[in-house]
């Protein structure tokens, strides 16, 4: 099997007269070859940092939709 790092994200927070450096175990798994490094703020309300809710699924069950699913084969 063979496997290769694609992506490593790291969320840090730089305050007041700090100065940025990669963190030790982020700067390990950097080796010789051709790298692309993104920097972008991290915004709270990010789409890509928010845990998807299920509850409206959950909440939406309904009396009528008793036996809806009874036909289909169970594995």
């Amino acid at each position: 099997m063979q496997s290769a790092l694609v992506n490593l994200t790291y969320e840090i927070e730089l305050k007041e007269g700090e100065e940025f450096s990669l963190p030790k175990e982020a700067a390990k798994q950097i080796k010789p070859g051709r790298w692309l490094i993104s920097i972008k703020p991290a915004d709270a309300e990010s789409e890509e940092l928010k845990v998807r809710g299920h509850g409206a699924f959950l909440n939406s069950y309904a009396e009528k939709d008793e036996g809806l699913y009874d036909d289909y084969p169970t594995r």
